[in-house]
Order: C-alpha cells, then structure tokens, then sequence
C-alpha cells in the first residue's frame, strides 16, 4: 500500500515544475473531500435552517437537504416536581448540537468490547436541564404542507438511554426518504424520573410520575410547533422499542396524553401493567430513609445526583428482597424504576385489564426480534453448541421433561434450526407482544399488526444474531450509519428500504402495507398473522403458537 500510494503522488507531481504548482497541488491531495465533492456536505445558516417555536427562534443546520436541530428546550422542571414551558429566549438561539441527557448510572455495556463495537454508544453529557428535543425535517421553513410527524421514545427501560444515544437514532435518512418530520427527545430517567415522595406531601404527589409527565410535555410541544417544521399535529406517531415500547405502551392509558399521537408502535417492549403505587410509596420512603431525611425532605432538592442515586438503587434493592420475601413483587421491578399507577396521571394499568379504552382509535404495530438477549451473544462457548450442548442447555434451564416438550415445538415453528437457536430464542418480548396484540384486537377498534424481526447480521462472525436492538437502523433505515451492527451490506439495504417503508407506510395511513412487502394482513388473535423481517420477508400465522403454549404452561426458566 505504501509503495502504490508513493507511485501516486510521484506520478502527480511530474508535470509540476514551479514550488507554486507544488503547493497549490499539496493542498488540493490534503482537502481531498473538497475536491471530489460537488457541494458541501454540511451548511450551516441561520437563514436557511430556522424554525419559531413557543419559546422564540431557533437556528440548526441543514445537512444533505435535511433541516436539523437539536437540544431544543421543550419544557424544564424542577427537581421531583411537574415540568412547565421552557423559558422563552431573546434572539435566535443555536441549536446544532444534543442537549443534556438524564444522569444516570454508569453504562456496563461498555465493559465487554465486543459490544461497545456493535452499539458504539454516544452518552453525551449528563445534566438534569435535560428536557430536549431533537428534529429532522425536510421542511426549509413553516411551509404549510401537512408532513406526518413521527416521535421516537428511546430505549433503556425507565432509567438510562438518551435520544441520540444510538447511530440508528439518526432520523436524517427516515426524514428525508418519507418526507416526514423525526423527532426523539431526552427526558427525566431513574429516580430523578420516577421517585415517588407523595407521602412527603402534596408538593410531590406527581413525583413518582415525573418522567411520564415529560413525555406528555413533549407531545405537547410537538403539537403545538410540528407546524413550523412542516409537520402536521393531527398526524403524530409515537414509536419506541424496549423501554420506548414500554412508554408507548403507557402512554396510550394516560390520560394527558389523549389526543397527542394518533397511532403507536411498540417494538421489543410491550407492557401490560408497571408499578402500583403502594411499591413506588415504599420505595420512596426507603429512599429518604437512607438518606437520613424523614424529618428534612427540602434538602432531597438539593443531595447531589450520585448519591441520591446510591440511595435509591439501595432502595430498590431492599424493597424487592421484602416484597419477595412477602411473596413477589408483582412484576414491579423489570428495570427498577418505571410509571405508577397512581389513579390520577396513570389511572390504571397500561394493557393488563384490557386495552385502553382513550387509544380505541389508535393503530398500532407490535414486534420484537427473534433473538433479543441471546445467550450465545454474550457466552462465547455456547456460539458454536451442538445438539447435545443445547439440549443440556434446555434440560438446565426449564428441566428435562419440559425441555423434551419444547424442542419438537421449536422444530416445528423454526424449520431447519441450528442447535443455538434453542439456547437464544426469545420467551419474554414475543409472548408479551402477543398479550398486547391480542388485547389491542379483543378492543375491535383500530387495526393491530404484528412482525418478528429473524434478520441475523453478519457483523463479528454473526454473535449479534437477531438481538435486542438489532431492528433500530431498519426502521430509520440507517442500514450503512450503523454499519457496526448491520454491516452495511447490500443485503442489510435492502431490508432497511423494506422495513422503512412499512413504518413510513404506517405512519401516514395507519397500514404498514406497501409494495415491497407481500400483503400484511392486521393482526387476529385466532390468526397470529406475523410479518417476518429477513432477506425474504414473508407472513406467517401462528407459527409458534404450540412452542409459546408449551413454554407458558410447563417452562420454569432457572437461572444460568
């Protein structure tokens, strides 16, 4: 390489005779880009990329023909209490970078190499002014087309992620290849969140709700300024996957937010109920107990974020082991902090008892991966498990007699199977999917669809599989932005422009229906119909009715 790069440059600097010509060429290979670049890539103007918003005017950026901008004040809170509008601005306030995320733990992904490659995560900068919003439009001004406007919920559960935390966030590609406008936002996670001090008084009754109230903000600012990035606010979607679904899925039983989004996607994070309030009360009191303030609850106000996160991790950690200790926790702590069923901002239960009756009208689309948190991902001497090694695997983990009940099960829905496929199925987001689609369809109002997303990429000899996660740069379609964990082949493309258009599709008619795919019937809980994400998509109904079945009713995953 290095004998073939000389060979270049003498080459080119043969028919230069004066030290003029030598430097103007020197400068010509060290801006390389420019040279072969028709245009610049990125403008910068702050008469080109502008927008008025409720709290005055903001500049961004336009890039490849997209208007961006980022870390817009969508509202602000105190610590614990509701948020309120955003302090308006003098001038044209820059927003070209992300704001403030929400504080929080540590990231352990970042300890095991492989994964940090694949994810390659962008945490940014933590601050609790964090209430910000990011958006992609085609739009060069408030032109009054009536483009369908689609909010992103980013992932993490209820206590970490950001809006820009992924490469596939991005919604640049999403924008400008279904001229719609992309939002994602930040808002308050962990137990700045979802603490629950409503025993210390009324000034913190909708603590414990926090980070749904923000959410609620953020829809309403979307309705009130989608116009001025040429959007329409009778056209919202919401979509989210993990702990994103898991907000869409609230959302769509909270009160505030009825009338703010107009269909609703969940991916890999159906949710049917979340904490109740006496748990959320007793995980506050614990809280304030280790922090010694029971007689002092003002200064919680003001204890710096490390530690009042200390004290509420240790919380959480004690009020399990009572609750478990008094028979179980209710399904309460899947991601230790989340929205409480207070009877006023969250009523009831998201999907547990029925769908909601305020989302009758609202579309949904349900899904999750085939993998999600595979096993053989993260355990290097189960990648390469034969029968044997995975039928010990199925006898460790449910017990014999159950695992000879699910292997044939399993070879009857995934024909032609690898021995790995038993150690990384997914028995956790598909049968809640399932709950919710049947839920969603038991309502007979708007129409529900249901994909599984068995695409495996190739990245790292192929660990990744279909993990959690594994979809996200699909549905932006940003398929070469998160090459790492897509690999940006010709064939990740492809399934990229596919799964786009369906969310495209779905976020303007309510049918992710387009011509690409083969016909995706709505889902029927006697049906199953499922659309499979893969080089060839296809739609299957009920496929692993029998292996679901058998897992619900026999399995009792152990521990390993």
């Amino acid at each position: 390489m290095a004998s073939n790069g000389y060979n270049f440059v003498s080459d080119l600097l043969k028919p230069i005779i004066t030290m003029k010509k030598i430097i103007l060429s020197l400068m010509l290979l060290a801006s390389g880009v420019c040279m072969y670049a028709a245009e610049p890539r990125t403008e910068i103007s702050t008469s080109d990329a502008t927008a008025t918003v409720t709290g005055g005017k903001i500049a961004g950026y336009t890039e490849n023909g997209i208007n961006i901008y980022k870390g817009i004040p969508y509202a602000k809170a105190e610590r614990f209490k509701a948020p309120v509008a955003a302090d308006a601005w003098q001038g044209v306030r820059s927003c070209r970078n992300y704001g403030p995320t929400c504080p929080q733990a540590v990231r352990q992904g970042w300890q095991n190499d492989e994964i940090a490659f694949a994810f390659n995560w962008d945490d940014g900068y933590p601050g609790e002014d964090c209430l910000r919003a990011n958006v992609w439009t085609p739009a060069k001004s408030a032109d009054g087309r009536k483009r369908p406007v689609m909010v992103w919920l980013h992932g993490g559960g209820f206590s970490a992620g950001s809006g820009q935390e992924l490469p596939g966030y991005d919604g640049a590609n999403l924008a400008r290849k279904g001229d719609v406008v992309v939002v994602t936002i930040n808002h308050r996670l962990n137990v700045l969140g979802f603490l629950d001090l409503s025993d210390f008084g009324k000034e913190y009754a909708s603590s414990g709700n926090a980070g749904l109230l923000d959410l609620v903000a953020a829809l309403e600012w979307v309705r009130d300024n989608a116009e001025a990035f040429g959007g329409d606010p009778a056209n919202v979607t919401i979509f989210g996957q993990s702990g994103g679904g898991g907000k869409v899925s609230t959302l769509c039983a909270t009160p505030a937010a009825k009338g703010l989004f107009h269909k609703a996607i969940v991916q890999s994070g159906s949710t049917l109920s979340t904490m109740t309030s006496d748990m959320s009360r007793r995980i506050g009191r614990e809280t304030v107990r280790q922090l010694g303030l029971e007689n002092d609850i003002q200064k919680i106000a003001t204890v710096p974020y490390e530690q009042l996160l200390a004290a509420g991790t240790a919380a959480v950690a004690e009020v399990r082991k009572q609750a478990e200790a008094e028979g179980g926790t209710g399904g309460a702590f899947i991601f230790g902090w989340a929205p409480t069923v207070d009877g006023t901002i969250l009523p009831r239960q998201p999907f547990a008892d029925g769908a909601p009756a305020q989302s009758l009208d609202i579309p949904m689309l349900i899904g999750s991966t085939r993998c999600e948190f595979s096993a053989t991902t993260y355990v290097p001497m189960l990648r390469n498990a034969d029968m044997n090694m995975a039928r010990m695997f199925m006898e460790q983990r449910y017990g014999k007699e159950a695992a000879e009940k699910i292997i044939p099960a399993f070879a009857k829905a995934y024909p032609g199977y690898q021995p790995k496929d038993l150690i990384d199925f997914d028995i956790t987001f598909r049968p809640t999917a399932i709950r919710q689609a049947d839920i969603k369809a038991k309502q007979k109002g708007a129409p529900v669809y249901m994909y599984l997303f068995t695409w495996e990429s190739p990245v790292l000899d192929g660990i990744l599989r279909s993990t959690h996660c594994m979809e996200i740069p699909f549905v932006f379609n940003n398929s070469k932005i998160h090459a790492s964990m897509t690999g940006g082949s010709a064939e990740a493309d492809v399934l990229a422009d596919r799964m786009s258009d369906a969310w495209l599709a779905f976020a303007r008619t309510g049918n992710p229906n387009t011509p690409s795919l083969p016909e995706w019937p709505a889902y029927t809980a006697d049906k199953r119909a499922t659309m499979f994400f893969d080089n060839e998509c296809s739609v299957h109904n009920g496929h692993d009715r029998e292996l679901l079945d058998i897992v619900s009713e026999v399995a009792k995953p152990k521990s390993f």
